[in-house]
């Protein structure tokens, strides 16, 4: 998360005060056969007040703040490349200026496909997470995997930024979500939900233990045959 890389949607974040000021959530939605859906979502609602004012601004805290239009721009360019994928298709955007949420959401042919696409996303929004997470669906043993890697590139580059920019990650939060058609069996991550239907699992965590690499996203989800 380099200074220099850390413009457009994430310039609203970094000037934002308030905590929890922002979350980062990814939805998938996993059918049977290894196909699916998959939705990437940057919410700053809970600074929507601020991150309006800012918006009327030329620039703040040495950051150029970025107009609806450049946003909009960024948010095709994503679309577009995300196009491009293979196995990927249906790709979508979503900007709401009056909560200042964004999301992409795409068709994928086998969760194979979206490894590290996640990532794409985000670093084009400017927040780069320096980690690596691959997605793996075996359908004979209906078997869901997320590896996650963590590199300490996260950290170094955490550590490079002023004071009043680390206060807004504290209180930040990642969150993902796992939806199956079959009910699940067992989930390996001890800080994962499973719903009441057996058929969805969450996972909440702070950005901070993803930064230092205290915490752990992988898991290993089992379904009923």
């Amino acid at each position: 998360m380099q200074n220099k890389t850390l413009r457009y949607l994430l310039l609203l974040v970094t000037i934002c005060s308030l905590s929890s000021c922002f979350q980062i959530i990814e939805e998938i939605n996993l059918t049977s056969n290894g196909s699916g859906t998959a939705d990437l979502t940057v919410n700053l609602s809970a600074s929507k007040t601020k991150v309006a004012s800012i918006m009327l601004m030329d620039s703040i805290n040495g950051y150029k703040v970025p107009s609806r239009q450049t946003i909009q721009q960024e948010m095709d360019q994503i679309v577009n490349e995300l196009s491009k994928s293979k196995g990927i298709s249906q790709v979508k955007k979503k900007i709401d200026f009056q909560n200042y949420i964004v999301s992409v959401s795409f068709a994928f042919e086998n969760i194979s496909n979206i490894s590290n696409i996640n990532q794409t996303v985000l670093k084009k929004l400017k927040i780069n997470t320096a980690n690596n997470s691959s997605y793996i669906y075996n359908t004979a043993t209906s078997t869901f995997q997320r590896n996650y890697t963590y590199t300490k590139e996260a950290v170094t580059a955490y550590n490079k930024l002023k004071p009043e920019v680390k206060n807004v990650f504290r209180e930040a939060t990642y969150t993902s979500i796992y939806r199956f058609e079959k009910p699940i069996v067992t989930s390996a991550n001890p800080l994962a939900k499973v719903s009441k239907t057996r058929k969805a699992v969450l996972l909440n965590t702070g950005i901070p233990g993803l930064i230092n690499g205290k915490t752990n996203i992988s898991n290993k989800i089992i379904l009923s045959k």
